[in-house]
């Protein structure tokens, strides 16, 4: 696949970061959906795990599988998170696997293949 222009795949990833989970919130949220969205937000925190990198950014690496909160183990325990009867935890949940998702999204577009 042909990676997308830096720009656009940027503005895409930003926005799918930063927008998205309050879209995500007030559909699945309505009475608390600007805290959801926060908390959505806040699963960005995440990306702490970018840290222990060498380099710590790279922009043609993909960090599905790569960086330790961003594996399918890390994904199978945010999915747990969706058992507890909680919309906050559940906002941590989706925010989390949004975030994943989101970063796959990027990970396409800059001409990686996930399952390959």
């Amino acid at each position: 696949m042909e990676a997308v222009p830096d720009v656009v795949r940027h503005l895409i990833h930003y926005s799918c970061h930063l927008l998205v989970p309050f879209l995500i919130a007030r559909l699945f949220w309505k009475e608390h959906w600007v805290q959801a969205g926060l908390i959505m937000l806040a699963t960005m925190l995440i990306d702490v795990d970018h840290l222990l990198a060498d380099p710590i950014f790279d922009p043609h690496r993909c960090s599905l599988g790569f960086h330790p909160l961003h594996t399918w183990w890390a994904a199978a325990v945010y999915a747990g998170l969706l058992l507890i009867p909680s919309w906050r935890w559940r906002a941590v949940a989706v925010g989390c696997l949004w975030h994943l998702a989101t970063d796959g999204i990027d990970c396409l577009l800059g001409g990686h293949c996930l399952f390959c």
